[in-house]
């Protein structure tokens, strides 16, 4: 279908203009990423959180913590906005949240509240104590299962990834490896409807790039190998599943970890079998676009990635439209160092996030 010119739009549904002057109906669902930098609470927990406590480096005081909810919340509220009016995103993975607490509090915000978001969260094992989550909103979408799956790696993980991934499955894993362990972050695969359609989400943070990049990278190579063995577990299934995997994955769309660990492709034309991902933020960095920025360069560490059925031209059922990058006047530095750089917490006052998020559409016709 070639999409000639949009018509309207409102409350979750629009219409456009095809090449043959027929107007269509269209179904549409925004689906984001969220890096939620360091949201924690000021409560003292088990977790590694000292930082960000009232006394803590951070001084996290109850009014620096309400601020962040309220700041993130308006992001959340207007992320798609723009093609999807007074709907915020029907699905959002976040990373960098302390518990499943805070989670509670931010769908409680004001600003939304009235979507009713369902929530998802396993703790993780992650030294800084932080996790990754999942947000829905209940009318659109029925989880069936929910899982968090472990990333087992080792300090000394070069030149051993490939021996691991082998004998490690997508369940928990003993290992006699005498290495020491680093602990970070789960791999959380949500599986469910969105409007009676099954799609399957994965939502990750992978290991930084502390003490170098290219130190680190086998980490983030095993991410990506962990990554495409939960996507092939989930195409053996169903050969036409419908995936989603996102997330900040402290490496750009061009890394190994990426293109050869999950085998992302640059373009839709380069999709030639069911298991194929296409990751269209591939195209977006080289346009200039960044979510962030990583030593005074710009980057896209945020992504959201797809299975090829959702790039098929019939749109009986939910195929991707088109992604973006959300990052408004207000929540960039204005001033400084850092002026162009998303506005993040400071000592002085909690801002947004040291990132901006990330988003897809997803649109279906509506017979």
């Amino acid at each position: 279908m070639r999409i000639k010119k949009l018509i309207a739009v409102f409350f979750g549904l629009f219409a456009i203009m095809s090449a043959n002057g027929q107007t269509k109906k269209y179904n549409i669902h925004t689906v984001a990423f969220y890096n939620l930098e360091n949201l924690f609470d000021t409560i003292n927990g088990p977790n590694n959180d000292e930082e960000w406590l009232p006394n803590g480096a951070m001084s996290w005081t109850g009014a620096k913590y309400k601020q962040k909810l309220h700041n993130l919340a308006r992001v959340i509220s207007e992320i798609g906005t723009s093609e999807n009016p007074n709907n915020s995103p029907t699905l959002l993975g976040c990373c960098e949240i302390e518990n499943r607490g805070v989670l509670e509090d931010l769908v409680k915000e004001p600003l939304l509240i009235n979507k009713d978001y369902g929530i998802v969260h396993f703790d993780s094992p992650d030294k800084r104590g932080i996790d990754v989550g999942f947000l829905y909103q209940k009318k659109h979408f029925k989880p069936t299962s929910y899982r968090n799956i472990p990333l087992i790696i080792y300090k000394n993980q070069e030149g051993k990834g490939d021996k691991k991934d082998k004998e490690e499955a997508t369940d928990d894993v003993t290992t006699t490896n005498s290495d020491e362990r680093v602990y970070t972050r789960d791999q959380l695969l949500v599986t469910g409807y969105l409007d009676g359609e099954e799609v399957n989400i994965i939502v990750n943070h992978w290991p930084s790039r502390s003490g170098g990049e290219k130190k680190s990278s086998p980490f983030r190579e095993a991410a990506g190998r962990l990554n495409r063995k939960i996507i092939d577990s989930l195409i053996a299934i169903n050969p036409n599943a419908k995936i989603i995997t996102m997330g900040d994955l402290n490496d750009g769309t061009y890394n190994k970890s990426v293109k050869e660990g999950i085998g992302a492709k640059r373009k839709k034309e380069e999709l030639k079998s069911s298991s194929d991902i296409y990751n269209p933020f591939e195209e977006m960095f080289y346009k200039g676009n960044a979510s962030l920025f990583w030593r005074d360069s710009g980057d896209i560490f945020d992504q959201i990635m797809i299975s090829e059925a959702f790039t098929r031209k019939d749109y009986s059922s939910f195929r991707y439209w088109k992604a973006g990058i959300y990052n408004k006047p207000y929540m960039i530095q204005t001033s400084g160092q850092y002026k162009g750089y998303p506005l993040r917490n400071s000592n002085a006052a909690p801002g947004f996030s040291d990132h901006f998020p990330v988003f897809i559409y997803l649109l279906k016709e509506i017979k």
